[in-house]
C-alpha cells in the first residue's frame, strides 16, 4: 500500500466561540467544495459542484430522547483538518486497485447546556463526492442514550429529476418510479401488490441510494456507508422546497437507536458529477468502509451457479417435501390450488452438480432441502425451522461428498422466514453442520414480518442481527449471499465474505407479478447496487411463462441478449445461471457467453450510461487480457457506438456479439438473437443496434 497523509492543525482550542465565516473544504482536484457553518447556533453545510450548487445549506444534528437540552446552540470546540492519498487492493471486485483520496475537516461542536455535551462531524471530501459522519465522544454526561430523531438533511432546493422506490423500512422489492421531486405522493399511490411484507411510509418518503439528475445536468447520488448497529435511513422530503430530511426505523416502542458513548454513525454519502459514468465508477462508499477484518482470506471465492429455485417461482417444483405449496400456485386467499412435485431431491440435485461441473459453474443452490417449508408461509410464526434436518428424500451428507468430488461447493439455503430470534439460536449448530459436510457457500432470506415482533427489516435490531450472521459465517469460513435484508453499504469491504444481496426487486418477480419494467435494469445500478452487488439472478434463455403454463400471461422484460448482458452491467461476484439446465441446451451458441464471462475483474470502464436509460460497461477479467462488454437498454431500440480505445495499443482481439436479432423486441419476439464474430482493436468503432428491452453482450479476447 502506498500512503501519503498530510495533517494540517487549522483550528485548536477555540473555546465557546463561533467562526465569523464558514469553514470550507475543496476536494483534491478542486471541483467540489464544502461550506460548514452555524447557524444561530445551529450547525449545516452545503456543497458546490464545479461552482454550482449540490446541497443548500442542509441542517445537521440529532434529537435525543429526555435530553432536551441537547444541541442548544452549539459553538465550534476546535477543528482540525488533513489530506490522505493511498491506494488498496480489493479481495475482490471490479477492480484491482481502489484509490482513496480525499481531504477531511473535523468538527468538534459543544453545546451550551449546564452540563455541556459534545459532538463531533467529520467530513471527508472526494473528487467523486462527500461523506460525513458524526461521532459521540466519551464524556460523562452523555455515555447511554436514545436517538429520538436524527436531523440530517439534503436541501437540493430544486425539483429535480429522481429515480426512486417508496420509504418502507420492510422491503426494497418495489419498481422504480422516475419522477420530480414534487410528483413523489401522487406517484407513489400505484403499489405492488405482489411485495409480501410492504409496509409503505405515507407521504413523500423515498429510499436511498436515491438517485437525481439537476436541470444543469448534475447527477446526484444519496446513500449511507459502513451501517454499523443504527437504523437504515430513508429520506423525507418537503415537496415545495425539495429538503429531503432524514428519517430512521424505529423499533416496536418507536425508539430509533440506543446509544452508548463512544459512538460513530455510519456516513451519509453523496456522489456527484456531471457525467453519469462517474456516478457508476465511483468507490466513494467503498473508501469509507473499514479494511477487510479477515486475515485468510483464501476461502473466499467469485463463482457462478446454478440451482433448485426457478422452477419452484415457475411451479415446476415446491419448496415442500409434501409439494402442496408453491409460489406462483397459491391463491389470493393463501389455499394451495394445484400439488406438485419436490424440488430439492437426492436425484434432482446430483443433475443440477453434474450441469454446473460440465460447464466450469462453482456453486449449486438448494432450496428447499430442510424441513419446516409447510409451516411457514403467510404466518407470523417463530420456530419454523431449525436449518440442519434435511427431508427424506435429500441426502445432504452424500450430496455434499459428491459435489465436492466433482470441484463443486453446495450452497446451503437459510430460509428464517422472518424470524430473526430463531435463527440466533440455530445459527452456530446450522454453520457448524455446513463446515462438516463441506459447503463454504449460504443463501439466506428473510421473507415475512421480522420477530422479534415490531422490528422492521431495516431497524437498528436487525441491522446487527445480519453482521452477527455475516461476522459468525466468516468465521466459519462461509461466503454469504443475504436475501430480503437491509440494502448495502459497502460492508463487503470489511467483510468479503458477504458476497452479494438481494435488498430490490430481483428477476423473480417476472413470474408471479407485473414485473420488473424493461428500465428497471438500468436503473439498479445508479441505486441499489451503488452500495453493493446484488444477486439478480439473470441468464433466462425461456422469456415467457406461458412455455410453462399455458395461458400465463407472466414474463421477463428483457431480451435473451440482455439476459447476457447482465452478466457485466449488474455487478455481482457471485452470477446465478439461472434458467433450468434443458432450457440452455437448443441454444448453445449463446450459452456459451455465459460459460466465458467472469466474475472478478482488474478494470471496469463505463463506456456509455443514462439512468433509466441504457448503460454499457466493460470489463477485464481477473489476470487476463480478456474483456467482457455489457449493453442494456430500457424499453426503446437504440443504436449504441461500442468505442474499443481502452484496449492495448497495437494488439489485436478475437470479438465475439451476441445481439438482438433484426425482429426481436423484449414483448414480441424476446428470444431472438445473433451471434457475430470479427478482428478489432484499440481504434475500432462499432456501431450496435438494440432492441426495445434489449441489449447486447461482447467476448474480447487477445489473440
Amino acid at each position: 500500500m502506498k500512503k501519503f497523509i498530510l495533517t494540517t492543525l487549522l483550528f485548536s482550542l477555540l473555546l465557546c466561540f463561533a467562526f465569523a465565516e464558514p469553514i470550507n473544504l475543496k476536494s483534491p482536484d478542486g471541483l467540489i467544495s464544502l461550506s460548514f457553518d452555524l447557524n444561530n447556533g445551529n450547525p449545516t453545510y452545503g456543497l458546490n459542484y464545479k461552482g454550482k450548487p449540490v446541497l443548500e445549506p442542509s441542517v445537521l444534528g440529532f434529537k435525543l430522547k429526555d435530553i432536551n437540552d441537547f444541541g442548544n446552540k452549539f459553538s465550534i470546540e476546535k477543528s482540525e483538518s488533513k489530506s490522505v492519498n493511498e491506494t488498496w487492493n480489493p479481495t475482490w471486485g471490479e477492480v484491482k486497485t481502489i484509490r482513496n483520496q480525499y481531504n477531511e475537516l473535523t468538527v468538534t461542536l459543544k453545546d451550551n447546556a449546564p452540563k455541556a455535551h459534545l459532538i463531533t462531524i467529520t467530513f471527508r471530501l472526494f473528487n467523486d463526492g462527500l461523506g460525513f459522519r458524526y461521532t459521540f465522544p466519551e464524556q460523562e454526561n452523555l455515555q447511554h442514550f436514545i436517538v429520538e430523531n436524527e436531523l440530517t438533511s439534503f436541501n437540493l432546493n430544486d425539483d429535480h429529476k429522481i429515480w426512486w422506490i417508496p420509504g418502507d423500512f420492510d422491503t426494497n422489492e418495489y419498481a422504480y418510479y422516475t419522477s420530480k421531486i414534487s410528483e413523489i405522493v401522487s406517484m407513489a399511490k400505484k403499489r405492488d401488490g405482489a411485495i409480501f411484507t410492504a409496509t409503505p411510509i405515507e407521504g413523500a418518503f423515498v429510499q436511498t441510494p436515491l438517485m437525481a439528475k439537476s436541470k444543469e445536468g448534475i447527477y446526484i447520488n444519496i446513500h449511507e456507508a459502513a451501517l454499523v448497529n443504527y437504523p437504515c435511513m430513508d429520506i423525507k422530503f418537503d415537496v415545495n422546497s425539495f429538503e429531503g430530511t432524514t428519517t430512521l426505523a424505529s423499533d416496536a416502542v418507536g425508539n430509533k437507536a440506543y446509544i452508548r458513548a463512544p459512538f460513530q454513525t455510519p456516513w451519509r454519502t453523496i456522489v456527484v458529477s456531471d457525467d453519469a459514468r462517474k456516478i457508476l465508477e465511483s468507490k466513494l462508499i467503498l473508501n469509507l468502509n473499514e479494511p477487510s477484518k479477515i486475515s485468510d482470506e483464501s476461502w473466499i471465492k467469485p463463482m457462478k451457479y446454478v440451482g433448485i429455485w426457478l422452477e419452484m417461482h415457475l411451479g415446476v417444483s415446491t419448496w415442500d417435501y409434501a409439494g402442496s405449496q408453491s409460489a406462483s400456485d397459491a391463491g389470493s386467499d393463501g389455499k394451495t390450488v394445484k400439488k406438485t412435485k419436490h424440488g430439492a431431491t437426492t436425484e434432482n440435485t446430483k443433475k443440477y452438480i453434474d450441469f454446473a461441473s460440465a460447464n466450469g459453474f462453482g456453486g449449486v443452490l438448494v432450496e428447499g432441502w430442510n424441513t419446516g417449508w409447510e409451516d411457514w408461509f403467510g404466518k407470523w410464526k417463530e420456530d419454523v425451522f431449525d436449518f440442519v434436518t434435511p427431508y427424506p428424500d435429500f441426502d445432504v451428507k452424500g450430496l455434499n461428498q459428491y459435489a465436492r468430488s466433482k470441484g463443486i461447493t453446495i450452497i446451503t439455503h437459510h430460509e428464517t422466514s422472518g424470524s430473526a430470534t430463531n435463527y440466533e439460536r440455530w445459527m452456530d449448530t446450522a454453520y457448524r453442520q455446513m463446515n462438516a459436510y463441506g459447503s463454504n457457500a449460504l443463501k439466506s432470506g428473510y421473507v415475512g414480518k421480522i420477530i422479534p415482533r415490531g422490528e422492521y427489516h431495516d431497524g437498528q435490531w436487525m441491522v446487527n442481527h445480519y453482521n452477527r450472521a455475516i461476522t459468525k459465517a466468516a468465521n466459519h469460513q462461509i461466503m454469504v449471499v443475504a436475501h430480503e435484508p437491509v440494502r448495502p453499504t459497502g460492508l463487503h469491504r470489511t467483510y468479503p465474505n458477504f458476497m452479494a444481496a438481494e435488498a430490490a426487486r430481483g428477476q423473480e418477480f417476472n413470474f408471479w407479478s407485473e414485473g420488473n419494467p424493461p428500465e428497471h435494469e438500468t436503473i439498479l445500478p445508479f441505486t441499489r447496487i451503488m452500495g453493493g452487488p446484488m444477486d439478480y439472478t439473470p441468464g433466462m434463455f425461456k422469456i415467457k411463462k406461458s412455455y410453462y403454463v399455458p395461458g400465463a400471461i407472466e414474463q421477463v422484460h428483457t431480451t435473451l441478449a440482455k439476459q447476457l448482458a447482465l452478466y457485466v452491467t449488474l455487478y455481482s461476484p457471485v452470477q446465478m445461471v439461472t434458467d433450468l439446465p434443458e432450457n440452455y441446451q437448443a441454444k448453445q451458441d449463446a450459452f456459451q457467453f455465459i460459460k466465458d464471462v467472469a466474475v472478478d475483474w482488474d478494470d471496469t470502464k463505463v463506456l456509455l450510461a443514462e439512468p433509466g436509460e441504457y448503460i454499457v460497461t466493460a470489463r477485464k477479467a481477473k489476470n487476463t487480457n480478456n474483456w467482457f462488454i455489457g449493453g442494456i437498454s430500457d424499453e426503446n431500440e437504440r443504436e449504441m457506438t461500442v468505442d474499443f480505445s481502452f484496449l492495448d495499443k497495437g494488439k489485436k482481439y478475437e470479438l465475439i456479439v451476441y445481439k438482438d436479432a433484426v425482429d426481436a423486441s423484449w414483448d414480441n419476439n424476446p428470444e431472438a438473437y445473433k451471434i457475430e464474430k470479427m478482428v478489432v482493436n484499440q481504434k475500432t468503432k462499432l456501431k450496435v443496434k438494440i432492441a426495445r428491452g434489449g441489449g447486447f453482450a461482447m467476448s474480447v479476447k487477445m489473440q
